[in-house]
């Protein structure tokens, strides 16, 4: 399953734990599930991307958390930064069920594939052009070599 696919997946649908729906998660478990590093969880939380609850020393962290650290990874996978995730989910607590929210990271999510459209464009001619040279050098040298 890709990151968007889980990101946008239903929350039920990967949630079951004996018939029921999970709602609390450890550091440890959300570190094994998405692969990564208990320090990135912390880092999330300190920038307010994440706000889990404290029972003493240990986190514990809502379904919302974990939805949001979905989010969160599938963003940067795709080039955005932290601030436009945040900013992103932020939009959430409107309370217009998620209509803004979505629909400004639709806006966001076509104005990201137009700037790789124009980076796959940059790289297509970049390409094309170092091919060329390394074709003409590869020309001279073997002329030199006879």
């Amino acid at each position: 399953m890709s990151l968007s696919e889980m990101a946008f997946s239903d929350e039920a649908a990967d949630l079951r734990k004996g018939g029921q729906r999970k709602e609390q998660f450890t550091i440890h478990e959300l570190v094994t599930e998405f692969e990564v590093t208990s320090r990135t969880l912390r880092f999330y939380e300190e920038k307010d991307l994440l706000t889990p609850m404290r029972r003493g020393q240990e986190r514990i962290y809502s379904r919302r958390d974990r939805a949001r650290l979905k989010l969160v990874l599938m963003g940067k996978s795709v080039g955005f930064s932290l601030e436009e995730v945040k900013s992103m989910l932020d939009l959430y607590d409107l309370g217009d069920g998620q209509a803004t929210q979505l629909r400004v990271a639709l806006e966001r999510f076509e104005e990201k594939l137009a700037e790789l459209d124009r980076r796959r464009r940059d790289i297509d001619h970049a390409y094309a052009e170092l091919s060329h040279a390394r074709d003409t050098v590869r020309g001279r040298l073997a002329r030199q070599q006879k």
